[in-house]
């Protein structure tokens, strides 16, 4: 009988020349990443599931891959008298990255710098309803600041993940930035109670997709007070409008609009001007866990972001009763490749060559003939010469070569 050949449903295979980009991309933020002073650092794909399910991550909570119990703890929990699913699981697989370095974290404070500048770069696991571009395994490029309470850690991840891309030859992107603090403030004032600020929240985000008609629809369906959602749907209008200088009517602390501008500012004077930088009301991020900035990244021509992050200062603290100011930014790595792939890109310098040679040709002179050339820098693969050399060529493209050389001939040439 056969078996099914396919990865597992929501997981992929990489083909050579794709395996090559992602590698490069991720070599390229790493070394990015490294120069401006993040340290790399590597948690388990596995972490107790208490500290998942506690750590306010929205959504993912219900995506976590549980791992059951085994032996006697889980013969324990089968005889427990109305046994629920968490009694058979104590740990499963990391959903983001985020969760496993505050943990780290703790762990190892004593033998961390006061401030701590991490990067990681790693898969998380997500239990995804499968389809194109959701997969249940995925690459996440974080890097994070702990220890740091002023604005200075946004700029800097803003700038350094903005290098990152830029390194890339990535330029068609721009930085939207909000604050929890502004949306709490707003959606407060305008008459809604704290309990229902989360779900505000993810309501408000969508407006970009059904317009200022369809937030209202979603509102009332909520069956939320009418006051409250006329108030806000006016203030949504005039923030839309005037953006970030109309805010302080609306509730909002002027330190924190101070807070916001300032961090848009010098990201611009840094980035000389090269990257643009804009207020977004309507960015909420999913996750709970965010206490004050949020950012995202938005591609152009893309209706999805390939990045984004924020101030998390509660959650670090949450392992050891106490609050450390914390921030992060995560590139979408497979959002990312993706359209990079989709654009054709080419990895620059990549000199591959592929050495044709006759089976009567002697097989140690073509490897020392591989060997001189590889002392010029190229990387060299032998093949058989195939009776059909253009098929054979073609084929060999596809997998990224783009020289070849004929044994004996001596000429390279380009395919």
């Amino acid at each position: 009988m056969k078996k099914n050949v396919n990865p597992a449903k929501g997981m992929r295979d990489f083909l050579p020349k794709e395996k090559e980009t992602r590698n490069f991309v991720e070599n390229k933020i790493s070394e990015t990443y490294k120069n401006s002073g993040f340290e790399l650092i590597e948690t388990p794909s596995v972490e107790n599931l208490e500290n998942l399910m506690g750590s306010e991550g929205g959504d993912n909570i219900k995506l976590i891959y549980k791992i059951m119990k085994r032996g006697d703890k889980f013969n324990k929990a089968k005889g427990k008298e109305n046994a629920i699913e968490n009694d058979f699981a104590d740990m499963g697989l990391r959903y983001d990255l985020t969760v496993p370095l505050s943990r780290f974290y703790c762990n190892n404070k004593a033998n961390l710098p006061a401030v701590f500048k991490a990067m990681q770069i790693g898969y998380v696991f997500r239990a995804e309803r499968a389809q194109k571009g959701r997969y249940r395994s995925f690459k996440q490029c974080d890097i994070d600041i702990i220890g740091e309470s002023s604005n200075a850690a946004e700029i800097e991840l803003i700038t350094t993940t903005s290098k990152a891309l830029k390194a890339l030859d990535v330029d068609k992107f721009k930085i939207r930035i909000n604050d929890r603090r502004i949306l709490r403030a707003v959606i407060l004032n305008a008459g809604f109670e704290e309990s229902q600020f989360e779900n505000v929240c993810v309501i408000v985000d969508k407006l970009d997709k059904v317009g200022f008609e369809g937030v209202e629809n979603e509102l009332n369906k909520s069956e939320y007070s009418e006051d409250a959602i006329k108030s806000l749907i006016q203030a949504l209008g005039k923030i839309n409008e005037d953006g970030i200088e109309c805010l302080a009517a609306y509730g909002v602390d002027e330190e924190v609009v101070i807070w916001i501008k300032d961090i848009m500012t010098k990201v611009d004077k840094a980035l000389k001007n090269t990257v643009c930088v804009e207020f977004d009301f309507t960015l909420v991020r999913g996750m709970g866990y965010y206490t004050g900035t949020i950012f995202e990244i938005q591609y152009e021509g893309l209706g999805y972001a390939i990045g984004g992050g924020g101030r998390y200062d509660k959650m670090v603290g949450n392992f050891i009763g106490q609050d450390i100011p914390a921030v992060g930014f995560s590139i979408g790595f497979e959002r990312l490749v993706n359209q990079m792939i989709e654009e054709n890109y080419e990895i620059p310098g990549l000199g591959k060559i592929a050495l044709l040679y006759d089976r009567e040709n002697d097989f140690a002179d073509v490897m020392m003939y591989a060997d001189e050339i590889r002392e010029q820098g190229y990387r060299v693969a032998l093949f058989e010469k195939a009776k059909k050399m253009g098929k054979q060529l073609s084929k060999l493209q596809d997998f990224g070569f783009n020289r070849f050389v004929v044994f004996g001939e001596g000429h390279i040439k380009e395919i």
